[in-house]
């Protein structure tokens, strides 16, 4: 998907020069990031079909999101939203709604029957906009458990 729109233009990255671009963004969102740490993660998640979307305005990045296809009993064929993140300087200009409405007209057209997200607990600004602005439902909780320190 490339979409141009005046100076604006939303874009697939897929090489390296565009994924060191994009990290000072991503790291706003994902600060245990290290740029070496999220270019071996990006790597390995690309293998699993993520994929890196940024919005460029007059040429520079101001936000992204990254987003696989899944398939599951409960969402059935969606598209899974992993990061969304607009650049702190360009927050509420309406950059990270457009490229995520852009995702949801890309997925309508491409066969999916929901676009799915998670959001931190304490994002209550994140999650006004899902819903207020974005119509997005509430319906589930998300739990994870660290192997890394798990002593059962």
């Amino acid at each position: 998907m490339t979409v141009n729109v005046m100076a604006q233009k939303i874009q697939v990255l897929t090489t390296y020069e565009e994924w060191i671009q994009a990290f000072p963004i991503m790291n706003q969102l994902r600060t245990e990031l290290t740029l070496e740490s999220y270019l071996l993660l990006l790597e390995d998640m690309r293998k699993d079909g993520y994929i890196l979307y940024a919005l460029y305005d007059n040429k520079q990045i101001v936000a992204l999101a990254g987003i696989s296809w899944r398939v599951n009993f409960y969402s059935e064929r969606h598209i899974f939203v992993y990061d969304l993140v607009t650049d702190a300087a360009y927050r509420s200009c309406g950059y990270g709604e457009k490229l995520l409405r852009a995702i949801h007209q890309w997925g309508k057209e491409n066969g999916a029957h929901y676009i799915a997200l998670e959001s931190g607990v304490n994002r209550n600004d994140a999650h006004r906009f899902y819903e207020e602005r974005l119509g997005y439902e509430k319906w589930c909780y998300s739990f994870r458990k660290s192997l890394l320190t798990d002593k059962n």
